[in-house]
């Protein structure tokens, strides 16, 4: 997602659990995730071209992080940590087809509010019908200057990111099922990281 949406989704998620300054902090290293130096070369941290496994290891890596930093007294660090987490988490829903998968699969077609989407349907998560949007460069990178993009995205696949992503509103209504998803998978995000802490360590992470 674009770097305002993603302190958007950050902020509405975590903004009641953190102090001010912790919520800053987690902020920073999640949007710092989308520099130039972290869009080339790091396909785990968007969930792009397909690499599930490689990104659900970077999670679960930036975890160990996040618990070992509170352990070490270093809160600042867990905040980095779990701020990179959850970019990549909030990725997942706006970079592969699992809003199309979760909608398609509603009963009599019926379309659910954007409040209702599951963002851990364990049903989708491990089908062969899920796909992430791959990174075809030097075209894709092309397709974001504004005055090109008409003339670049026919000449893209339609398995790319630039066809696929949910960014972004511009990408359609399915971009708010993305947004509330990555929400939701962002307080789940929290709870899993912290439900084997002391109360201690849970209180100096939200800064309280």
């Amino acid at each position: 997602m674009l770097p305002k949406f993603h302190i958007e989704i950050t902020r509405q998620a975590l903004h009641e659990l953190f102090s001010a300054a912790a919520l800053d902090g987690i902020v920073a290293a999640n949007i710092y995730q989308d520099r130039i130096a972290g869009q080339i070369g790091h396909e785990e941290f968007h969930f792009d071209n397909n690499a599930f496994e490689k990104s659900y290891a970077y999670i679960e890596e930036q975890r160990v992080i996040t618990i070992s930093s509170l352990e070490s007294d270093d809160v600042s660090s867990a905040w980095a940590a779990f701020g990179r987490l959850t970019h990549t988490a909030q990725d997942f829903y706006a970079h592969s087809n699992y809003i199309d998968l979760w909608l398609s699969c509603q009963p009599d077609g019926a379309m659910p509010t954007t409040w209702e989407v599951d963002p851990v349907d364990l049903d989708l998560l491990d089908i062969r019908a899920l796909r992430s949007g791959r990174i075809y460069l030097p075209l894709e990178a092309l397709s974001f200057v504004k005055l090109l993009k008409p003339l670049v995205m026919p000449l893209l696949p339609r398995d790319s990111h630039a066809w696929m992503n949910l960014d972004s509103p511009e990408q359609g209504p399915n971009f708010t099922f993305a947004f509330q998803a990555a929400v939701k998978r962002t307080k789940l995000e929290f709870e899993k990281t912290t439900i084997g802490l002391t109360s201690d360590l849970v209180a100096a992470f939200m800064d309280l």
